[in-house]
């Protein structure tokens, strides 16, 4: 019976020089991230492509001793496809728009059917990831964002509530979207799953 080595354990067999160890990580995860891939972009050669740059953002990430994801080997790979494939649909304007500016809508992504726990681990991800970006707005638009997203109320209850009018309210929800993604882009975070 042959014991099965840990990915952790592998990827520091490969930035210790050992190449097979990165074979055996690619071909171990092979199908899952392909499946992953393919299920987002419904392309085969696409998905083929989008696999090959992943691994080879994997390998430059190891060589240059920037990996840090110990134990979280893939959903850390996972997240660079993923990335992968939020530039391609921001390259081809496939991503969903928000009003009428040039960015995508990170919250017309996020939904909560059935999730696997595959996607359940990315979704925690996601809205870990979210609520820190959240915490470095300025207050007033955290409010805002707060009472919108996690309490689900009105713009006329947040207006109530803040004793601001909704305008105020409105425009300091708009504010806050813009800011929150400026921070998203200039941190690379994903938030979809």
């Amino acid at each position: 019976m042959e014991v099965q080595i840990e990915d952790s354990q592998l990827v520091s067999h490969y930035i210790q020089g050992d190449e097979r160890a990165m074979a055996v990580l690619i071909n171990r995860h092979n199908s899952r991230l392909t499946g992953f891939i393919y299920s987002k972009v419904n392309d085969r050669e696409l998905t083929e492509d989008i696999f090959q740059d992943t691994f080879i953002k994997v390998i430059r990430t190891l060589k240059r001793g920037a990996y840090n994801e110990e134990g979280k080997f893939l959903p850390w790979v996972m997240r660079i496809a993923h990335n992968l494939i939020i530039d391609h649909f921001r390259k081809n304007n496939r991503m969903p728009m928000f009003n009428a500016t040039e960015s995508y809508n990170i919250f017309a992504m996020m939904n909560d059917d059935c999730l696997n726990a595959e996607k359940q681990l990315i979704k925690d991800q996601i809205d870990s990831d979210l609520f820190n970006l959240i915490k470095e707005l300025p207050e007033d638009q955290q409010e805002v964002l707060q009472m919108r997203l996690y309490k689900d109320m009105s713009f006329k209850e947040i207006s109530d509530n803040t004793g601001v009018s909704i305008n105020t309210a409105l425009g300091r929800m708009r504010y806050a979207l813009i800011n929150l993604r400026k921070l998203v882009e200039a941190n690379n975070i994903v938030l979809t799953n």
